[in-house]
Protein backbone atom coordinates (compact mmCIF):
# COMPACT_ATOMS: atom_id res chain seq x y z
CA UNK A 1 0.00 0.00 0.00
CA UNK A 2 1.32 3.43 -0.87
CA UNK A 3 1.52 6.39 1.49
CA UNK A 4 -1.25 8.06 -0.54
CA UNK A 5 -3.55 5.05 -0.02
CA UNK A 6 -2.82 5.08 3.72
CA UNK A 7 -3.54 8.79 3.80
CA UNK A 8 -6.88 8.27 2.03
CA UNK A 9 -7.89 5.48 4.40
CA UNK A 10 -6.94 7.59 7.40
CA UNK A 11 -9.05 10.45 6.07
CA UNK A 12 -12.08 8.18 5.68
CA UNK A 13 -11.58 6.83 9.20
CA UNK A 14 -11.37 10.36 10.62
CA UNK A 15 -14.72 11.15 9.05
CA UNK A 16 -16.44 7.81 9.60
CA UNK A 17 -14.45 6.29 12.42
CA UNK A 18 -17.12 7.08 14.99
CA UNK A 19 -18.90 4.01 16.28
CA UNK A 20 -22.27 4.70 14.62
CA UNK A 21 -21.11 6.77 11.65
CA UNK A 22 -22.13 4.10 9.13
CA UNK A 23 -25.55 3.35 10.62
CA UNK A 24 -26.91 6.90 10.50
CA UNK A 25 -26.14 7.60 6.81
CA UNK A 26 -27.54 4.18 5.94
CA UNK A 27 -30.82 5.14 7.63
CA UNK A 28 -30.86 8.59 6.02
CA UNK A 29 -30.58 6.98 2.58
CA UNK A 30 -34.31 6.29 3.09
CA UNK A 31 -34.95 10.05 3.17
CA UNK A 32 -34.91 12.95 5.62
CA UNK A 33 -35.72 12.13 9.24
CA UNK A 34 -36.49 14.02 12.39
CA UNK A 35 -34.41 13.16 15.44
CA UNK A 36 -37.06 10.98 17.09
CA UNK A 37 -37.66 9.12 13.82
CA UNK A 38 -33.95 8.38 13.61
CA UNK A 39 -33.82 7.37 17.26
CA UNK A 40 -36.72 4.96 16.74
CA UNK A 41 -35.32 3.49 13.53
CA UNK A 42 -31.80 2.99 14.89
CA UNK A 43 -32.80 2.02 18.41
CA UNK A 44 -29.45 0.31 19.08
CA UNK A 45 -27.94 3.81 19.42
CA UNK A 46 -28.57 5.67 22.67
CA UNK A 47 -29.76 9.28 22.49
CA UNK A 48 -26.43 10.91 23.38
CA UNK A 49 -24.49 8.77 20.91
CA UNK A 50 -26.98 9.59 18.16
CA UNK A 51 -26.64 13.31 18.94
CA UNK A 52 -22.84 13.06 18.89
CA UNK A 53 -22.86 11.08 15.64
CA UNK A 54 -25.19 13.54 13.91
CA UNK A 55 -23.02 16.48 15.00
CA UNK A 56 -19.88 14.70 13.78
CA UNK A 57 -21.44 13.85 10.41
CA UNK A 58 -22.79 17.39 10.05
CA UNK A 59 -19.37 18.86 10.83
CA UNK A 60 -17.82 16.63 8.15
CA UNK A 61 -20.38 17.52 5.49
CA UNK A 62 -22.29 14.22 5.39
CA UNK A 63 -25.49 15.36 7.06
CA UNK A 64 -27.54 18.52 6.69
CA UNK A 65 -29.41 19.75 9.76
CA UNK A 66 -32.38 21.94 8.90
CA UNK A 67 -34.36 23.88 11.51
CA UNK A 68 -37.92 24.84 10.64
CA UNK A 69 -39.56 27.72 12.54
CA UNK A 70 -42.56 25.82 13.83
CA UNK A 71 -43.97 25.55 17.35
CA UNK A 72 -42.28 23.51 18.67
CA UNK A 73 -39.23 23.89 16.45
CA UNK A 74 -38.82 21.08 13.91
CA UNK A 75 -35.34 19.79 13.12
CA UNK A 76 -34.80 17.49 10.17
CA UNK A 77 -31.67 15.61 9.14
CA UNK A 78 -30.85 14.56 5.60
CA UNK A 79 -27.83 13.50 3.62
CA UNK A 80 -25.82 16.03 1.70
CA UNK A 81 -24.55 15.20 -1.77
CA UNK A 82 -21.33 14.00 -0.10
CA UNK A 83 -23.33 11.75 2.23
CA UNK A 84 -25.50 10.38 -0.56
CA UNK A 85 -22.45 9.64 -2.66
CA UNK A 86 -21.16 7.41 0.13
CA UNK A 87 -23.99 4.97 -0.69
CA UNK A 88 -21.77 3.35 -3.32
CA UNK A 89 -19.12 2.56 -0.71
CA UNK A 90 -21.75 1.22 1.71
CA UNK A 91 -23.08 -1.15 -0.96
CA UNK A 92 -19.58 -2.44 -1.67
CA UNK A 93 -18.97 -2.97 2.04
CA UNK A 94 -22.26 -4.86 2.28
CA UNK A 95 -21.16 -7.14 -0.58
CA UNK A 96 -17.85 -7.75 1.17
CA UNK A 97 -19.58 -8.66 4.45
CA UNK A 98 -21.91 -11.03 2.64
CA UNK A 99 -18.91 -12.77 1.14
CA UNK A 100 -16.46 -12.66 4.04
CA UNK A 101 -18.45 -11.72 7.16
CA UNK A 102 -18.09 -13.56 10.45
CA UNK A 103 -21.42 -15.42 10.20
CA UNK A 104 -20.45 -16.85 6.82
CA UNK A 105 -17.00 -17.87 8.07
CA UNK A 106 -18.55 -19.60 11.08
CA UNK A 107 -20.94 -21.45 8.77
CA UNK A 108 -18.07 -22.55 6.51
CA UNK A 109 -16.02 -23.77 9.49
CA UNK A 110 -18.99 -25.78 10.75
CA UNK A 111 -19.55 -27.25 7.28
CA UNK A 112 -15.91 -28.21 6.87
CA UNK A 113 -15.69 -29.91 10.28
CA UNK A 114 -18.67 -32.18 9.54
Amino acid sequence: MTDKQHSNICEVLQILGAKWAFVVPDELLNGPRRFNQLRGNVSIINTQSLTDTLRHLEKNGFVLRQVFPTVPVTVEYSLTEKGSDFQTALKEMDKWVQKWGASRLQFEKASNSS
